[in-house]
């Protein structure tokens, strides 16, 4: 697991697989498992969020920003969020 670190809340638009969605939507059902009417009840907006910060934590997105290499085919591939 990753140091604790401060972090900010930073809300943004994040292309992921329909598959990816729908892993976290199942694993976030099996972990809570249903209630007693058979209803699941689990946040899986939250999950997501949760899942995603996790990753670039994880993955040292620090040091991928850090390097300005990455930023150079952004503008392009990205046109269509801007």
């Amino acid at each position: 697991m990753s140091e604790l670190k401060d972090t900010i809340t930073v809300r943004v638009n994040v292309k992921i697989t329909p598959e990816s969605l729908k892993t976290i939507v199942e694993n976030a059902k099996k972990d809570v498992g249903m209630d007693q009417r058979g209803v699941y009840r689990v946040d899986t907006a939250g999950k997501v969020d949760e899942m995603i910060s996790q990753f670039l934590l994880e993955k040292d997105f620090e040091s991928y920003v850090k390097d300005t290499k990455n930023y150079k085919s952004l503008a392009i591939k990205n046109r269509e969020l801007h």
